[in-house]
């Protein structure tokens, strides 16, 4: 909050999420001294914001009783933050089925000063993503939304009217230990009451979702998001596949993200579990990395490297014309 401005703006929310505050205070929250704290109350006042000085020992400064801030007022900083956060969010499908997104950019944008308007626009007229939600991406509710959140929160079971992959229809009870958002989904993790274990759902296929009486505790360590990415790895797939890896572990994480495998420390290296529909789609993947490798496990992944290797070969001597 180096500019004046921001420090008068500062001043403003602290009087109104607090009764009252000395000049000290004040001036210890902002950084300047209580002189340049009383210049601030008299710029608030200027603008035709009520605030009250106290003389004294004991005085203070409080926004007068009853008065209510304007509904939005953003120093530059935070206005390019909105802005880009939610020029995120729509670009990356992390939102609700409602479309609030270009509603909310627009009435942020007719309270900014035209310039800031104008250079925030440019922005996103010029912003690129290399990552983005799928266009067919179905979103959840908004309300399915919240009262999970809540729920979470509050440690408090839900009720939820659940659509499977393949349209099956079911009623259940669920502790929700937290929500995730991942490659463009939103998930819920918990307790299932209706199968008995900890189990992941989509929140696009909830129908309906209400909240009980009955509370419920987390498990000690408990990461909703490990167990989201590990439990969507382990769909079931045609092949179970392992592959040791000659790199170390850490390295390894940063290039395989846990929704394409598990990895975990081996003698000779990285331990790589996976679950594949396609194996050549696991041996390019393998032949991307640039590591050496020893597969255990199918024979039939040792097959499909070496035919991608073949035709690796062909192609690296063809010649132009």
């Amino acid at each position: 909050m180096s500019h004046p401005a921001a420090r008068v703006l500062g001043m403003l929310e602290l009087l109104q999420s607090h009764h009252r505050l000395t000049g000290a205070e004040l001036a210890r929250r902002l950084g300047v001294d209580e002189r340049t704290v009383r210049r601030y109350a008299a710029t608030l006042a200027d603008l035709g914001i009520p605030v009250a000085a106290e003389r004294g020992r004991h005085g203070g400064y409080r926004l007068r009783p009853g008065y209510k801030l304007p509904p939005l007022m953003l120093t530059d900083d935070e206005a390019v933050a909105v802005l880009l956060g939610l020029a995120a969010a729509e670009r990356l499908g992390l939102g609700t089925e409602e479309p609030a997104t270009a509603t909310a950019l627009a009435k942020i944008r007719r309270v900014l000063p035209p310039a800031l308007g104008d250079r925030l626009a440019a922005v996103q007229e010029h912003l690129g993503f290399t990552l983005r939600r799928s266009a067919t991406e179905a979103r959840p509710a908004t309300g399915t939304l919240l009262t999970l959140g809540a729920a979470a929160r509050h440690r408090r079971r839900v009720r939820l009217d659940y659509r499977s992959w393949s349209g099956t229809a079911t009623r259940r009870g669920l502790d929700p230990y937290g929500l995730v958002f991942h490659a463009g989904r939103w998930y819920v993790t918990g307790h299932d009451h209706l199968r008995g274990e900890v189990r992941t759902f989509r929140l696009d296929r909830i129908d309906a979702v209400e909240t009980g009486e009955e509370t419920f505790t987390v498990p000690d360590g408990f990461d909703p998001v490990a167990h989201v990415t590990r439990s969507l790895a382990g769909v079931p797939y045609a092949h179970e596949v392992e592959v040791v890896l000659e790199v170390d572990l850490a390295t390894a994480r940063r290039r395989i993200p846990p929704s394409v495998a598990e990895l975990s420390a081996d003698a000779g290296g990285v331990l790589l579990r996976a679950r594949a529909e396609n194996l050549d789609g696991m041996a390019r993947l393998l032949a991307g990395l640039g590591w050496p490798f020893t597969v255990r496990h199918p024979d039939a992944l040792r097959a499909a490297v070496a035919e991608h290797a073949r035709r690796l070969a062909d192609w690296a001597g063809r010649t132009p014309g």
